[in-house]
C-alpha cells in the first residue's frame, strides 16, 4: 500500500468515528428537557370554554343545512346576532 492510500483510509476512518461521537452526545439531554416541558404544558392550559345554548342551537341549524367553511361561519354569526338580540329584548322589557 502506498502512503497516499493509507492516508485516505485514515482520513475516512476518522471522519466516520467523529461523526458517530457527535451524534451520540446531544440526544439524551434533549429527551429529558422535552419530557419536562410536555408534562408541565397541560397544567398551564386553560379549561375549554363552555358553549352557550344559542351557540349550540346555531351549530345544530348549520349542521341541518350541511353548511361548511365560510358559509357556516357567516350563518352562525348571523344566527348568534339574532339569538342575542332576541334574548336582550325581553330582559329590557322586564326592567320597566
Amino acid at each position: 500500500m502506498t502512503f497516499t492510500s493509507r492516508l485516505a483510509i485514515v482520513a475516512l476512518a476518522s471522519l466516520l468515528a467523529t461523526g458517530a461521537a457527535f451524534a451520540q452526545t446531544a440526544a439524551p439531554a434533549a429527551k429529558t428537557d422535552a419530557k419536562t416541558t410536555t408534562a408541565a404544558a397541560p397544567a398551564d392550559k386553560k379549561a375549554p370554554k363552555e358553549r352557550s345554548a344559542e351557540s349550540l342551537e346555531c351549530s345544530k341549524q348549520a349542521d341541518a343545512k350541511a353548511l361548511k367553511g365560510k358559509e357556516r361561519k357567516k350563518f352562525r354569526r348571523e344566527c348568534m346576532k339574532e339569538a342575542k338580540a332576541g334574548t336582550a329584548a325581553p330582559a329590557a322589557a322586564d326592567k320597566k
